[in-house]
Order: C-alpha cells, then structure tokens, then sequence
C-alpha cells in the first residue's frame, strides 16, 4: 500500500538544489513528490477478554459470549476494511498511528514533547515586508514552519571546527530563537556527518524522535557543492499528516570551514562567521533570500553581521505558525 502522509523530502528524492551565492546560499524548496511506504502486516486483533471470564459459565451462556465475541472479531475486520477501502478514513485516523510501531518503520510516534501552546513567543517587531519565506510546496497552506509548541532539538558534529569559533553555533542559535521565540534545545555533540541523504527518524543514535538539525563544519571534500565562493548551505525538511499542517522538521547546516578560517583571519571574523551560521539556521526555519542588501538573508556577502528588520519580521511570523501536535 503506498501512503505518503509522513515526511518528504523538499524534492521529493532526497536530492536538495542549491544556488550559489556570494555567501551563504540556500538548500531551494522544489515541488515535493509522495514517498511511498513499504507495506506492513497487521496485527490480528486482540482475543476478546469477555471469553476467558466466562469460561466458567454453563454451555449455552459459553456459546453465546464465542458468538458475541466472533461477532466482534468480524466487526473489527470489517472496520479496518473499511477503513483501508476509504483512504482518506485510514490515512487520517489509522496509519499515521499505526506507522511507527510496525518494523522498519521511518516516522517516530506522534506528539513526542509536544504541548498544549507554544513554548515561547516572537518578539514584537515593526512591520515590513523585506523578508520572503520558503515557498509552500502546497495550495492549501500559504507556508510552512517549525512547530512552536515543541522544542527544537539540534546538534553539532565537532570535526574540522576552526580554532576561534567556539561558541559561535550557541551564539547564532540564540539570536535565531530570540527572533522567532523557538524554543531551541542544545543535544550536545553527534558523530553524524552531513548527508543529502540523511535520515530524519535516527532511533539508535537520538531516540525515538524526529533526528536533531544537524550541525557541521565540513569542507568541499565532503560536500562538493561548497566549491568556490560558497561559505554555507542550510534547509530543511517538512513532515505531512493529513489533517494536519505541514511543518519542518530535521534540517541541516554545513558551514565551510576553510571559509570560516578565513573569514576569522579579519578584525569582525567572529561576527562574520556567527553571521553566516545565523543566515543558514534561518533558512532552516524557513526564511529565503530577498533582493535587499540591507538584509542578512540577502543572496551576497554585504558584511552584515546581524539580522536587518526585514529579516525579524520574517522570523517572527514563522514563530507564530500552528501547533502540531498529531506530527
């Protein structure tokens, strides 16, 4: 049976477009495509219990509970027929409750962390609309964003970290949950290395939730794409439940480091890199690049080194998305 209501990546095959720019570039939203699941079994339901206390009753009261509870058996096999037979019924109420406790499953249970209200509040900004979102890649929903109302869980992968940078990943994770009112969750360090291909449900190594954003400081070596001018890349991805608004989740930053390096050898280097890390956890939330150089999410290194009010009206609108809590 081919389901596609859980995660997708953004090209719907796991191969995420980048454009070049003078700084730091963005992992492009393409039109999603479904991704099907593999079928799985289901459990036979549950021996009713109202046999095994009546097991002591007389003949004719012992045939009536079996009746009773074949009879039960049968509407149970009937529901989930019709359930199956509707799609719309199984996709929505079934499945996606289903999904992640059958082998192999690639989505976690639903609702891990999730509350009631968000966690935190965007900050009031004045109005301005030089800012532009990552475009939806549905009709239905004019935009997507994290979930308020659940932490925003992230780690970093240590290796090839230039010498004077530490801190620097808190740092731009702070300015980026001040400006949107995310509640961001520091994991610690990982051994995962950055990947087009990475999972976003990683059990053995964090649990059995949606995989961390993933941090890193890599190199053209790992990731060709960094080639030339290119100081970094980061994006997201989105999960789907019908019925439910589509949000991000997982997401990655690579930061080039031999660009880092760099960058740290001029008197602000440490405000450029924090910068660069900034415009990229950006576009992990779901901001896009503008036209204005007055903006850090402007497509070319103008050597800003903090967010512009275009850029804090746009992260404030994207901390003021749904809760999701069936995800």
């Amino acid at each position: 049976m081919d389901r596609d209501w859980y995660h997708e990546r953004r090209d719907g095959a796991g191969k995420l477009r980048r454009s070049p720019s003078g700084r730091v570039p963005q992992w492009a939203l393409d039109d999603a495509v479904g991704v099907a699941s593999d079928p799985h079994p289901w459990r036979a339901p549950a021996t009713d219990s109202r046999r095994s206390r009546r097991a002591g009753l007389r003949g004719s009261r012992r045939r009536a509970s079996r009746t009773r509870s074949s009879t039960a058996a049968i509407g149970v096999v009937l529901l989930l027929a019709l359930l199956y037979a509707t799609p719309s019924l199984f996709d929505r109420f079934v499945l996606p409750i289903a999904l992640p406790y059958l082998p192999g499953a690639n989505v976690p249970p639903r609702g891990v962390e999730a509350q009631d209200s968000p966690l935190g509040v965007p900050p009031l900004v004045p109005a301005s609309g030089a800012y532009q979102l990552l475009p939806s890649p549905t009709e239905s929903q004019d935009w997507v964003a994290v979930d308020p109302c659940r932490p925003v869980h992230y780690v970093v992968r240590p290796d090839n970290a230039p010498l004077g940078t530490e801190g620097l990943v808190q740092e731009a994770v702070a300015e980026v949950s001040a400006a949107t009112g995310l509640h961001f969750v520091d994991d610690g360090l990982t051994t995962e290395g950055p990947s087009e291909e990475r999972d976003l449900y990683q059990p053995e190594l964090y649990g059995r939730t949606w995989a961390p954003v993933l941090i890193t400081w890599t190199s053209p070596a790992e990731i060709p794409q960094l080639a030339g001018d290119i100081a970094g890349l980061g994006g997201s991805e989105y999960a789907y439940v019908p019925g439910e608004p589509l949000v991000y989740v997982g997401g990655q930053v690579q930061i080039d480091a031999p660009d880092a390096t760099g960058m740290l050898a001029y008197p602000a280097g440490r405000d450029l890199v924090r910068a660069t890390l900034m415009h990229e956890l950006a576009h992990v939330v779901g901001l896009d690049h503008v036209d204005d150089p007055r903006e850090l999410m402007y497509a070319a290194n103008t050597g800003l080194v903090s967010f512009g009010p275009g850029d804090r009206a746009g992260l404030a609108l994207l901390g003021s998305g749904p809760c999701a809590p069936g995800h």
